[in-house]
Parts: C-alpha cells; structure tokens; sequence
C-alpha cells in the first residue's frame, strides 16, 4: 500500500500545451436549444453511439456511494436510502441519482489491481490489455478511433477539466497523437480564439490556403502519423473558431444551470451536455479531490452531494431528449476506498472490491451486477477487472470486442484484454 497520505504531485496530469489555440478545438459545435423540436430529436435518437465517461479523479467510495453497508463495522455514517428500482439501495448522499436508478446499471463486483494512482489512472482507463510492447491508448482516444466523429465533423475526444486545458496527445498511445485529447481548463474556449480584427476573412482563408500547400510539401517527405495529426489540430482550431456560442454562457438556460449546480462538476456536465448535443463523440468530465485519507465522511458529504446534483440532471435529460438510447454513460473513479477507516478518519486505496456506475447505449436497465460480503471487504460473486469492463462497454457500442483489431503498423492488435469476456448480464 501507498503511504497514508498522498502527495500533490501524485495527482499531477503530464500536459501538453496545445500549438497556437488549438486547445479547445474538439468541442467546436453549436449547441442544440435546450428545449429540442421533434425533428431534432428524432436527428438525435439517428445518431451514432456517444460515450459520457465520468471520472472521478483519487477514489470515490463505494460505501458512500454505490454499494453503502450501514450498519456494520465499516459501514460509516451514512444510511442506505432506496432508489426508483424497488431493493435497490444507494447511499443517502446520492437521493437524486437514486431517482434515476431504473435508467442505470451499478457493478459492485469490481476487483482490480493497482493501488496507486500513478499506476491505477493508466491501467484503467487503457483497459489492462497484455503487454505487447507498445502504449495502448485510454478509451477516450479508442472509441475516436473505432468510432471517429460521425456525421458532426466535430472532434471525437473532448476533456473537460478543472484547471488548464491543452492536447493531450499520448492518451492515444499507439494510434498516434491524432486521437489524442482536446481538453478544455474549467470548460473554457482556448484563449486568442477570436480572428485578430486587423486580419480579415478572405486574408485569414488566403493564408490557411498557403498553410495547407506548405503542410502537403512537408508532408510528403515525413511520416503521415506526424503529419497528419499536425494538419488535424489546424483544422480543428479553425473550426472551433466558427463554433463559439457553444462556449457562450449567456445562453445557459438559468433553470439548467440551477438544476446542474453552480459548482465546478455541475458546470462542467453541463458543458458535457451541450457537446454531446453538438455531436462529439467521446466527452470526458473530470472532478478532483476524491483521495480522502482523511477525514472520508466529511469530504464524501461535501464531494457526493455535487456529483449527484450534476450527473441525476445529465441522465435525465439525456433521457428526455431521446439521446441516453444512443450514449453509454461511464461513472467511475481508478479504484475505490477501503471498509477500514484510518487513523486520521479516512479511507485508503481499495482496488480489491469497489463499484462504479453505468447506464444508456446499450446497457441494461435498473440492474445491479455483483455484490460484495457484509462487511464490504471482498466481492463475493464473480470479480471482474477493468479488461471485463473494456469488452462490455464496446460491445454496448455496438464493437465486436473479440474479433474488431486494432492495426499498428502492421501488427494486428486486440482492442480488450483476450483473456477478459463480456459481462452479459449488463448488456440490454
């Protein structure tokens, strides 16, 4: 185990800033109007598969959360308060999620690996395949990959963040920085975005136009994974440009941002909801702080609370407007807390048994998959790792998880773990 206490630089993202005001470009898109005509949503329920995927950044509990055991040694504070799926119970800091529970799926059977972050963050986010000798990419730039960005044209792997954004290109490992990140600092447009007033439109395209004639002669001469991603980010630059009322705050409707919360994940999932609206493809929303080490029943009173707020509002309305059909919702952190409360009242590292989250695209309904002992210290049914998750969640998105390859270069490549299955209860 880790030291009790975690360190800052612990938590620390290696980043990239981006080249020029490139940072944002994956989100460039027009929201839809927050109240959506039939046409549009019969546009939306057409769409190919989306992914919401909800990190939650250190380890959230599952005893505060998903998986509440009151009433035992380890079980802490909090009650266990019952859900819109009749003898399913969640914990009481999680009443408005627990009234979309007939939308969701729970996995409390979770047994992973690593107890680190260092390690665990990685690991789970790039499904644990077997160690071939290359970077497997995180799922966020697999799915842009396998699925790209349809018909929006819009960049397929948004990350909003608190804090700075940039590209964060070795996301995509082996696929090559083309389908890396774009992250957004605190959902916020890159600065400089707008055109310098002294430059305009017909100059601004004449020079872009002279840009892609000298890209297409350094090109030919380099190899087309470095090349391409170069032209890629130009691009998307440019279309981001076109596309700022999606950053447009005065167009919030004020009874979404009362609904979301005025806190960081509540505007952050707002944003999210406005880009899955636009049509990107994979939308990242980060929240930090979940590393309680000490004093756990105070900061999960404080963190729970907001998350709850945000993400019962995004699954509601993505429901509403007939997108949840289409949108595999991810809720997870990179492992999650141990029953045993710490010296300092505090949970520490517990990737031995822990829950996350799941609903939409393919996922089946008001279900709950696994279970833990009483006390919550070990899964009691079957364990499933990250690699189980990996084949269940493209399989959700309609990807053949044991016969799709990826190629590099060449070398043909599994896209999950080849010894990990489905887990077919959780598909509809």
């Amino acid at each position: 185990m880790n030291s009790a206490r975690c360190k800052p630089w612990e938590h620390e993202l290696s980043r990239k800033q981006f080249l020029g005001t490139v940072a944002g470009a994956a989100a460039g898109a027009v929201g839809l109007a927050p109240l959506l005509q039939p046409a549009i949503a019969q546009d939306l329920r057409q769409r190919q598969k989306q992914v919401l995927f909800v990190w939650l950044d250190g380890g959230m509990s599952q005893l505060e959360s998903w998986d509440p055991k009151p009433n035992t040694q380890f079980g802490g504070p909090f009650r266990a308060i019952p859900t819109s799926v009749q003898g399913i119970h969640v914990s009481e800091l999680l009443p408005k999620s627990a009234q979309q529970m007939h939308q969701l799926a729970i996995v409390r059977s979770l047994c992973t690996q690593d107890n680190s972050h260092s390690a665990g963050v990685a690991r789970i986010q790039r499904g644990d395949p077997k160690n071939r000798g290359v970077t497997y990419p995180y799922f966020g730039s697999a799915v842009a990959k396998l699925i790209g960005p349809g018909s929006s044209n819009l960049p397929p792997y948004v990350w909003i963040k608190p804090g700075s954004g940039g590209f964060k290109h070795d996301d995509a490992g082996f696929l090559g920085p083309k389908f890396g990140a774009l992250a957004f600092g605190d959902g916020l447009p890159p600065d400089n975005l707008l055109l310098h007033e002294s430059i305009t439109e017909q100059a601004d395209e004449e020079r872009d136009q002279l840009r892609q004639a000298a890209n297409r002669r350094y090109a030919a001469r380099r190899k087309k994974e470095v090349t391409g991603a170069n032209s890629y980010v130009f691009e998307m630059a440019r279309t981001l440009m076109k596309r700022q009322d999606l950053f447009d705050a005065t167009k919030l409707d004020p009874l979404d941002v009362e609904r979301y919360g005025k806190h960081e994940i509540g505007r952050h999932m707002l944003q999210a909801r406005k880009m899955l609206e636009a049509g990107v493809t994979f939308v990242k929303v980060n929240s930090y702080g979940w590393d309680t080490h000490g004093d756990n029943f105070n900061g999960h009173a404080s963190l729970v609370p907001k998350f709850d707020q945000a993400f019962a509002a995004i699954i509601e309305d993505l429901a509403a407007r007939g997108m949840l059909e289409n949108v595999l919702v991810i809720a997870m952190s990179e492992f999650g807390r141990t029953p045993r409360i710490n010296g300092h009242i505090g949970r520490d590292h517990w990737p031995e048994a822990w829950s996350l989250v799941m609903g939409g695209c393919g996922v089946q309904k008001g279900i709950v998959v696994g279970e833990t002992n009483d006390q919550g210290t070990f899964v009691s049914t079957d364990e499933y790792d990250i690699g189980h998750l990996f084949h269940t969640w493209f399989q959700a998105l309609g990807i053949d998880s044991e016969h799709v390859e990826y190629d590099n270069a060449g070398q043909p490549l599994p896209i999950a773990h080849d010894d990990m299955h489905v887990i077919k209860e959780l598909l509809a």
